[in-house]
């Protein structure tokens, strides 16, 4: 059955199963690889992409459900509607190291950028409460949660009128008992 999917702000038709989940066809179809498979059950988040700005996971989708629909996937999110967001994080994340491995982090990153669009200033709780359905197994959540809050604040003095040099987030500032990284 022929499907027609708007993914990364370009029209593409699909000849698939309408239950084929959406990871499958984005990478099995469209051959953009950058979102992952994880568990294939919607518990580690590795397959996010955003529907309608919102994240979603891919591996459980049908790709039916989507169809007119605005999906983003990592390739696309620097030019979709969250770019702003998806900057401040991208930058973060090269700022702080915030990658071990990688495998998980396209679907770290389209949470997190999710999570600014909602919320330009989460707590800590929120932070931990919005990411809580990604999982990383080099348990880099320290950085990530890190980065998140670099990303926050960049965002937040561009909003103020400064501009430029990268932030540098202090975990030892924030978090007293110490952290698994220091960037000063």
């Amino acid at each position: 059955m022929k499907l027609s999917l708007n993914l990364n702000g370009q029209k593409h038709e699909v000849d698939v199963d309408p239950n084929t989940p959406l990871l499958w066809v984005i990478r099995d179809h469209l051959k953009l690889t950058g979102t992952k498979f994880g568990c294939g059950m919607a518990q580690c988040g590795a397959c996010t992409v955003h529907m309608n700005g919102s994240p979603i996971r891919s591996c459980v989708t049908p790709v039916s459900s989507v169809q007119n629909q605005q999906i983003t996937t990592i390739e696309g999110l620097l030019t979709s509607e969250v770019s702003r967001e998806a900057s401040a994080v991208v930058n973060a994340w090269e700022d702080i190291a915030v990658v071990q491995c990688g495998y998980c982090q396209s679907g770290q990153i389209m949470s997190a950028t999710a999570l600014l669009k909602q919320n330009p200033n989460p707590s800590e709780k929120d932070i931990d409460d919005f990411m809580s359905g990604n999982i990383c197994r080099c348990s880099t959540y320290v950085r990530i949660k890190q980065g998140i809050q670099q990303a926050a604040q960049s965002m937040a003095l561009a909003d103020a009128g400064h501009t430029a040099e990268p932030l540098y987030y202090d975990a030892a500032e924030s978090n007293p008992q110490g952290g698994d990284h220091h960037v000063a």
